[in-house]
C-alpha cells in the first residue's frame, strides 16, 4: 500500500487538438507501463477507445490511467477538450491535485484552453503549462507565453496561481525541455514531464488515518461485475468486504459492502486487497451509486460536497419512429426500451436530463455535439427512434424568461470576414473584438443567443469553403429575444409511396437540389429536397416513364442526374426546422414532416 506522499493525481487539460491525448500516449510508453513488443507501443491515441472518439478525432469521456515512476503512482486523467462534454471536465476534476495545460505553440491559448483552466483554478488545482507542438514551422513561442500569462491574469482566483512552471514539448515524438531547445531534433525524452508531475503537483491533501469516504465520480459498467463506482479515497483506507454506507444527494442511505477492489495500472483494471487515501479507485458490489453519491465506512457515514454540474442549454425531442417504415430497421424500436437505454445513459453523462413527453422524451443537454454523439450512439446499438429540432432551455429570473447565451470565437481568412459579418448579423450576434493575426488570419468574437448557434457552423463551413475554426463557450443568461428569421429555403415534399425513378428525379431537379437518389425508397410527407423557393413543394418521384411501342433513340432510356447531398447525422439535426422531424434508424437518415398528411400540415400552419 502507497504512503499519500508517493501518489500524484494530475488531469490533463487543454482545447481540442491540441495534444492531450498523444502526451498521455507518450508518458505511458516512457513509463515502461507495456512490454517492448505489446501492441500499444506502435499505437496512437492509445486513450480514445470509443469508435466516435477514432472517427471523430476528439476525447468524448474522461478517462484515467495511472503510470508508475520511481517511487511515485500517477494517476492520470484524460479530459474532453469540447465545452459540450464539460460535464466530463467538472467531475472528474474532483480527482486531481493538480493539471497539465498543455497550450499549441502557434495557436496559443483557445476558447476551451479558458474554460477548463477556469474550472482547474476554481477547484484550486496547481497548473503545470505544456508548450506543445514547439517544431511547427509557424509556431510563436513567445507571443503564446504572453498570452498564456494574460489568461492566468485574467482567471487566476489567488496570487500563487500567478506562479507556474512552463515546460516545451513535441509531444507526437515524446520529448520535452525546460527551455526552448536550440534543435528540436536532438534526443530527448519526457523525463522533464514526470518530473514536474512528481515536484510542481502537491500530493493529495487527504485524512489517511480517519474512517474511508470516497465520492463517485465515474461509473462504467460490465456483464461480469456489473458496476464499478470509481473515485478518489478522500479519507481513510479502501479495503475488500467493508460494510459500507452509500449517502445520496438528498441524504437517504443505503448500506452495502465493497465487493471487489481494483486499483489502475496502465489502460487495466487490477485486482486490489486496500488502497489509500489520495488514490483513485474502483469499486463493486455498490449497484445502487451514482455520480454524485458518497461510499463511506459504515460506523461513520458523512457525505462529501456534492459536484455542481452546470444546467443544459439545449434539448431535443426524443421518442418512438412513427413512420411508415417503423420497425423495419432497428432492433429495438418501442417506448419503453428508448426510455431504458436514456435512463442507463442518465447513470454515466452527467450533464444529460430526460424528462417523459408524450410518448417520446425530452432530452436536454449541452449542445449540438453532445446530444449528436448520444443519438449516433444508440443508433449503431440498433435503436431506430425519431427526433426533433434542437430548442434552447430557458430559466425563469424573478419572473423574466432568460435564455442562454454564447461567447462565439472565429478564425478565418481575411477574404471572408464579410461573409461571416453578414452571416452573423442575420443572427443578431453582437462583435465584442476583432483583431488580425501576424499571418493574416482575421480572429472575431461575438456573443449571440444559443438558438443562433443552431445550424451556424455548416453554413459558416460552406460559406469559407472548410476553412473556418469557430468555438463557442457558455456566457450566462440574457432576456428572451425576438424570433430568429428563417434561413433554409422550403423542402420539396414526397407524395407517393414507392420506390424513386431516375426519370421523376430528372424532373425534380428543376425545382431545387436533391437528398435522395434513384431506387430510396419514400413514403407520403418525406422530405427528398431543398426547393428553390421559401415555400414547400409537393412532389412526385416515384413516377416511372409510361412504355410505348414507338421505337426512339437508344439515348432515350438513359438519365442524367446531378449527384444528390448526402447530409450527415449533425446536418441533418441543423437542417431540420419546427414542423419536421428527423427518422434515425441503424441504417438510414429520413427527414420527414411532423405531420405526414398534407391536410394535417395545412390546419397546424393555421394555428
Amino acid at each position: 500500500m502507497k504512503d499519500p506522499k508517493n501518489i500524484r493525481n494530475i488531469a490533463i487539460i487543454a482545447h481540442v487538438d491540441h495534444g492531450k491525448t498523444t502526451m498521455v500516449d507518450g508518458l505511458l510508453k516512457q513509463s515502461k507501463t507495456f512490454r517492448d513488443n505489446q501492441a500499444e507501443m506502435s499505437q496512437d491515441l492509445i486513450m480514445d477507445s470509443g469508435d466516435q472518439e477514432h472517427e471523430r478525432g476528439i476525447t468524448i469521456t474522461a478517462k484515467q490511467t495511472s503510470v508508475y515512476y520511481g517511487d511515485y503512482k500517477i494517476n492520470i486523467i484524460d479530459t474532453p477538450g469540447h465545452a459540450d462534454f464539460s460535464g466530463e471536465v467538472e467531475r472528474t476534476l474532483n480527482m486531481a491535485d493538480g493539471v497539465l495545460l498543455v497550450v499549441d505553440a502557434q495557436e496559443g491559448p483557445m476558447p476551451q484552453t479558458k474554460f477548463v483552466l477556469s474550472k482547474a483554478l476554481e477547484l484550486g488545482l496547481k497548473p503545470v503549462v505544456i508548450v506543445n507542438k514547439i517544431d511547427k514551422p509557424s509556431r510563436r513561442v513567445d507571443e503564446v507565453l504572453d498570452e498564456v500569462s494574460d489568461l492566468f491574469l485574467e482567471l487566476a482566483i489567488s496570487d500563487d496561481q500567478l506562479q507556474y512552471p512552463v515546460y516545451f514539448a513535441i509531444g507526437r515524438d515524446g520529448k520535452a525541455w525546460k527551455d526552448v531547445p536550440e534543435n528540436p531534433s536532438e534526443h530527448a525524452d519526457l523525463t522533464p514531464i514526470f518530473e514536474a508531475i512528481i515536484n510542481d503537483v502537491p500530493a493529495p491533501d487527504v485524512d489517511p488515518n480517519g474512517t474511508f469516504q470516497l465520492l463517485v465520480t465515474s461509473l462504467q459498467y460490465d456483464s461480469f461485475l456489473g458496476k464499478y463506482a470509481i473515485g478518489r479515497v478522500a479519507r481513510g483506507v479502501a479495503k475488500k468486504s467493508l460494510a459500507t454506507a452509500l449517502i445520496k444527494r438528498d441524504g437517504a442511505q443505503i448500506s452495502g459492502r465493497i465487493d471487489k477492489l481494483f486499483g489502475y495500472r496502465g489502460l487495466n483494471r487490477e485486482e486490489i486487497t486496500e488502497a489509500v487515501a489520495g488514490d483513485i479507485v474502483a469499486l463493486t458490489g455498490i449497484s445502487e451509486a451514482h455520480i454524485g453519491d458518497t461510499i463511506a465506512d459504515k460506523e461513520h457515514p458523512e457525505a462529501l460536497p456534492v459536484i455542481d454540474i452546470e444546467a443544459p442549454t439545449l434539448s431535443m425531442y426524443l421518442g418512438p419512429n412513427t413512420s411508415p417504415l417503423k420497425g423495419k430497421e432497428g432492433e429495438f424500436s418501442t417506448s419503453r426500451q428508448i426510455g431504458d437505454r436514456l435512463a442507463q445513459e442518465l447513470e454515466t453523462n452527467v450533464s444529460l436530463r430526460v424528462v417523459e413527453d408524450g410518448i417520446g422524451y425530452t432530452v436536454s443537454g449541452r449542445g449540438e455535439l453532445h446530444l449528436s454523439v448520444l443519438i449516433e450512439t444508440m443508433r449503431r446499438e440498433g435503436y431506430e427512434f425519431e427526433v426533433g429540432r434542437p430548442q434552447v432551455v430557458t430559466i425563469d429570473v424573478d419572473g423574466i424568461e432568460q435564455e442562454p447565451v454564447e461567447e462565439l470565437f472565429i478564425e478565418v481568412s481575411s477574404e471572408f470576414v464579410g461573409t461571416i459579418s453578414q452571416e452573423l448579423g442575420a443572427r443578431r450576434a453582437e462583435m465584442r473584438g476583432q483583431e488580425t493575426t501576424s499571418s493574416g488570419t482575421a480572429r472575431m468574437t461575438y456573443i449571440l443567443p444559443t438558438r443562433a448557434l443552431i445550424g451556424l457552423r455548416n453554413i459558416l463551413l460552406t460559406a469559407t469553403k472548410g476553412t473556418v475554426i469557430m468555438n463557442s463557450l457558455p456566457h450566462g443568461y440574457q432576456p428572451m429575444g425576438g424570433k430568429l428569421p428563417k434561413i433554409r429555403n422550403g423542402v420539396l415534399i414526397a407524395f407517393e409511396a414507392g420506390m424513386t425513378t431516375g426519370y421523376a428525379l430528372q424532373a425534380a431537379e428543376a425545382r431545387g437540389d436533391l437528398l435522395v437518389g434513384p431506387g430510396t425508397e419514400v413514403y407520403p410527407g418525406m422530405i427528398v429536397g431543398v426547393y428553390n423557393r421559401q415555400e414547400d413543394l409537393e412532389i412526385n418521384v416515384c413516377k416511372a416513364k409510361q412504355l410505348t411501342n414507338m421505337r426512339s433513340k437508344s439515348s432515350d432510356g438513359t438519365v442524367q442526374l446531378t449527384p444528390h447531398t448526402e447530409l450527415s447525422l449533425e446536418q441533418c439535426i441543423d437542417f431540420i426546422e419546427d414542423d419536421e422531424l428527423l427518422e434515425v434508424t441503424p441504417k438510414n437518415l429520413r427527414l420527414r414532416k411532423r405531420y405526414l398528411d398534407a391536410n394535417e400540415r395545412k390546419r397546424a400552419a393555421k394555428k
